[in-house]
């Protein structure tokens, strides 16, 4: 089997403007969450920079697309954990308990709780802000999910359904305790018990709407 082509090696003048662009992204990630999304202006990033506000333009033409490329960044890192995750090789109850363990870790960060904070305080006032949110975080996310459930409705271990839907229940329950709790500010930090109590409790009902409960046939299984 041939293995497929190495990405090129980029040039020196690629990696640093690679390198130009991480530091842009890291300083302005940190900029948005300290002062909000209308208490952010490209000249306040540029002058925490360093550089003019026509360099970083350069990279960014609006508050907006960097904004989406702060949050495409973080989502994406987090999408290559929970692909790994969801192996369809692996045993189905298991798999989604890993799944929703991690999702629920990266959702009560302090990073994720202080991004949610920001979007649900200043969304109505920014649309754009909350569909950028919306977009690269919960959907792309959900249908990562919803490709997984799918897979495994077709493997006969889920009873046929939307997959979305599937994957917006799962999420729902996963998320239902913990983090609205730190969000409305109840809790400070999460408890890695109730974490995982959390989603035993997912899980557990998800399968109860979503498993087969066929007991004499063993592709339906739950572990």
């Amino acid at each position: 089997m041939t293995e497929p082509p190495a990405p090129p090696i980029p040039t020196k003048r690629e990696a640093r403007r690679q390198d130009r662009r991480d530091t842009i992204l890291n300083v302005a990630q940190c900029y948005f969450l300290e002062h909000g999304y209308a208490g952010t202006s490209m000249s306040g990033i540029a002058a925490e920079l360093g550089g003019s506000k026509g360099t970083l333009w350069n990279y960014f033409p609006s508050k907006p697309a960097l904004f989406s490329a702060v949050l495409d960044r973080v989502a994406k890192a987090y999408r290559a954990r929970l692909s790994q995750l969801l192996d369809p090789g692996n045993a189905l109850e298991p798999t989604l308990r890993a799944a929703c363990l991690s999702l629920l870790t990266k959702v009560t960060s302090p990073e994720a709780i202080a991004l949610h904070r920001l979007i649900v305080a200043e969304g109505r006032r920014f649309p754009e802000l909350a569909q950028i949110f919306f977009d690269l975080a919960p959907m792309n996310t959900r249908l990562l999910l919803a490709d997984f459930l799918l897979g495994a409705m077709q493997r006969g271990q889920l009873r046929q359904a939307d997959p979305v839907d599937a994957a917006r229940a799962l999420m729902s329950l996963t998320m239902s305790n913990s983090h609205h709790q730190m969000l409305m500010g109840q809790i400070e930090q999460p408890d890695p018990a109730q974490l995982e109590a959390d989603v035993h409790f997912a899980v557990d009902l998800f399968l109860r709407a979503y498993g087969i409960h066929d007991a004499s046939n063993p592709a339906n299984a739950r572990h």
